[in-house]
């Protein structure tokens, strides 16, 4: 039997004219002949047991293997290493590193070890050998326990049991956070365990992918401080802890709150099993509105909230009036729903409610008369109101609770800070739903306004999420910090496009049409362009751009002015070119309206600009063209879609403001965009009025643009917007980069 002691020696180590006396970890290597112990290095092949005599035939073949399993695991023969000497009378056979890799070492003690105990080898551990690890046997143990001073919060202990003592281990986890560089690159570590110090002696080891993973859920969870305390929005985090440590060959012990663990569990898995559509609903889902429906569900059941996030068009009106009528006819609405909307679509949820859930009491405050109405709230089952009488109505709608709060077009509160977002949090309810097609515009800022007002503490204080999401994935492309966001929001957030779930609505053509400025036009362009650039430019070196933003803003609004028609530019400048009657995009535009009207077309034409649409309006008259126009100021909102849509006219110009969401036009089949916005998710909505469930035609979509100008570069600027958003939404690339000097330098360069 093979007979190896593990010990430490300090052994005297020659690198060029330098020797140093080097700590090493050792092996004496004996071997076992039926109770005669023989000393690897004794040369004799034949061994007397003195007291018995008895002779005894040393088995060379079998010693060899033994040795050849040694260094297998590493080990070195001390006779091989030309520059390593032992002091005299060492006993020392082989030596493992000489280089002192504690993960190494530690590596031997945890796989190398029991391998050998597993082929009947006797080990034995000099107890003062310094890289000892812990019992594989030895459970981890999980304890979650409420905070009695913080309702809802949770504080994580994670120990180990060490010669009958409990050692934390959160504190030797924390350095290791803070002081990787990368916790990807440690995951790719070539070695099998990274060992962390737990005691004198001991040490955890843990393979590197499975650290990992562990210290990232850590890292997740760890808040400012030592302590390791939680919300319970971020249950989905303890169930990662618990599939990063499940995995482990060591077992784990759960104590405390171990339902949040489960909680957690349930919220990543989503819902299972089917869930029937609510009896008395007037409408036929689709699967994937019944998928969100139960996903709705799902959340309630658990009490959270989350963002149903569905591409316009895909019904997230009906998903939710169908769980509102589920919720009614389970008892559970026992407290009104309060759904918050912008003011244009009160109408649409009214129709849409008597429509698809006639069972339902519905109360709408609006107008002046609304004040006599309050005390009707709790004889209701939804209440309806609209985003600026919630913050003018903040305190009365505040003394009442509801079962479920819904904000629709949920992208009004994306800033944190506007008094909207805090009226919106000063209700009580006991669930949250935010409906939007997009939860991201411009930056993550948004998405976390969102999730902090439908799950609250989830991703963290602003401070706290700028400075571990926004600035990593937005300015430095941080591609961990991204999926660990995607994964964090996961649970939350619901969206489907339609490319994926409609694929039956027909083909969507996008077509840039471009057009060149000539004459004064051109000249009018490049005289504010210049004078702008200049005043940009001197902003930008005195203040920076944070300080700059209203001079880019207003050098950029003049210049899209222009491109649009010289007549929205207020500027003595702009004489000449008004003068002239050159508007080289509106002729185009007319050009286009009379070629789609001539193929039978019926068409959507957008604009930022109001007055931007009254001269097109004039412009369509002269040539003889009915339409109808709808925009902030028009006074019924109703009157003009309903004469669109039964064919009395057959353009329809729009504000992008008063028509970009809850118009539901599948009559038109050609939209166009007359000038292109920074937001892709503003121009998208405004298209979706048309390309939309119960569309049964091919949809072509028009951007106009000067080209070489500060509308063409815009477009591009649209590209990385969309791409932050679908990072994050989807399974897309990294971020990119925030508005930078350079995006300012390309967007005021002179015409191409």
């Amino acid at each position: 039997m093979p007979c190896v002691r593990l010990t430490t020696e300090s052994l005297l180590v020659t690198s060029g004219r330098i020797t140093d006396d080097v700590l090493a970890a050792v092996l004496r290597l004996d071997f076992d002949y039926d109770g005669v112990t023989v000393r690897a290095g004794d040369p004799m092949g034949i061994v007397y047991d003195e007291p018995t005599l008895r002779r005894i035939v040393r088995d060379r073949a079998a010693e060899g293997r033994a040795r050849r399993t040694l260094e297998g695991l590493g080990a070195i023969e001390l006779d091989c290493l030309d520059d390593c000497a032992a002091p005299h009378g060492a006993e020392i056979d082989y030596v493992l590193r000489l280089d002192g890799d504690v993960h190494a070492l530690c590596g031997f003690s945890a796989y190398g070890i029991p391998q050998l105990a597993a082929l009947g080898w006797r080990v034995e551990i000099d107890p003062a050998y310094p890289w000892q690890v812990v019992d594989a046997a030895a459970p981890l143990s999980v304890d979650v326990e409420p905070i009695a001073s913080r309702p809802d919060w949770f504080g994580l202990h994670l120990g180990i049991e060490v010669d009958g003592h409990r050692v934390d281990l959160l504190p030797p986890l924390l350095e290791l956070i803070e002081g990787a560089a990368s916790l990807d690159a440690l995951g790719r570590l070539p070695r099998k365990c990274v060992a962390v110090q737990i005691a004198e002696r001991r040490w955890l080891p843990i393979p590197p992918e499975r650290l990992r993973l562990l210290l990232e859920v850590l890292r997740e969870l760890h808040g400012d401080g030592p302590a390791f305390v939680f919300p319970k929005t971020q249950a989905a985090l303890v169930a990662q802890l618990g599939a990063a440590l499940h995995d482990a060959t060591r077992p784990v012990r759960w104590r405390g709150a171990t339902e949040l663990r489960d909680h957690g569990y349930a919220l990543a898995l989503g819902p299972r099993g089917e869930t029937a559509p609510p009896r008395g609903l007037q409408a036929q889902l689709r699967p994937y509105q019944q998928d969100g429906v139960a996903w709705l569900a799902h959340l309630r059941s658990h009490d959270a909230g989350g963002v149903l996030a569905d591409d316009m068009g895909l019904g997230k009106t009906l998903q939710t009036i169908a769980h509102l009528l589920a919720e009614h006819e389970a008892g559970r609405l026992d407290a009104p729903a309060l759904v918050v909307t912008p003011t244009s679509l009160v109408g649409n949820w009214q129709r849409e409610l008597a429509r698809f859930a006639p069972s339902l009491r519905v109360l709408t405050l609006r107008g002046p008369l609304r004040h006599g109405r309050f005390a009707e709230i709790p004889d209701h089952d939804v209440v309806l109101t609209t985003y600026p009488l919630l913050a003018r109505d903040r305190d009365t709608l505040a003394e009442h609770g509801y079962h479920l709060l819904v904000l629709d077009e949920a992208q009004t509160i994306k800033n944190a800070q506007c008094s909207t977002h805090d009226a919106a949090r000063a209700i009580t309810a006991r669930h949250r739903v935010c409906l939007t097609g997009t939860p991201i515009e411009n930056h993550l800022g948004e998405l976390w306004a969102l999730m902090d007002f439908c799950n609250p503490g989830l991703l963290g204080d602003a401070d706290r999420f700028k400075a571990e999401f926004r600035v990593p994935i937005e300015q430095h492309g941080d591609a961990p910090r991204l999926v660990a966001l995607r994964e964090r929001v996961r649970p939350y957030l619901l969206r489907r496009t339609k490319d994926a779930v409609a694929p039956e609505l027909p083909p969507k053509t996008m077509i840039v049409r471009a057009v060149d400025l000539g004459g004064a036009q051109r000249e009018l362009y490049e005289s504010i362009r210049i004078a702008a650039h200049a005043d940009v430019r001197e902003h930008l070196r005195t203040r920076g751009l944070a300080g700059s933003t209203i001079q880019v803003l207003d050098a950029l609004l003049k210049l899209r002015q222009v491109c649009c028609d010289p007549r929205l530019v207020a500027a003595d400048a702009a004489q000449a070119a008004v003068a002239s009657g050159e508007s080289a995009k509106l002729e185009l535009l007319l050009e286009l309206v009379t070629q789609q009207l001539g193929q039978g077309r019926r068409l959507l034409v957008f604009s930022q600009f109001a007055r931007m649409l009254a001269l097109i309006s004039e412009g369509l008259l002269g040539r003889g063209v009915g339409h109808v126009t709808l925009t902030g100021s028009t006074p019924d909102r109703q009157k003009p879609i309903d004469a669109f849509e039964r064919g009395k006219a057959d353009v329809f110009l729009i504000s992008l403001k008063a028509g970009g969401v809850g118009l539901n036009l599948t009559s038109a089949d050609t939209v166009i965009h007359y000038d292109p916005w920074w937001n892709p998710t503003a121009q998208a909505q405004a298209t979706d009025r048309a390309h939309r469930i119960g569309q049964k035609k091919p949809v072509f979509v028009y951007d106009l643009i000067v080209a070489g100008s500060v509308e063409e570069r815009m477009l591009g600027l649209q590209a990385h917007k969309r791409r932050l958003a679908d990072a994050i939404l989807t399974n897309g690339g990294t971020g990119p980069a925030t508005l930078t000097e350079r995006d300012v330098e390309d967007l005021l360069a002179p015409l191409a």
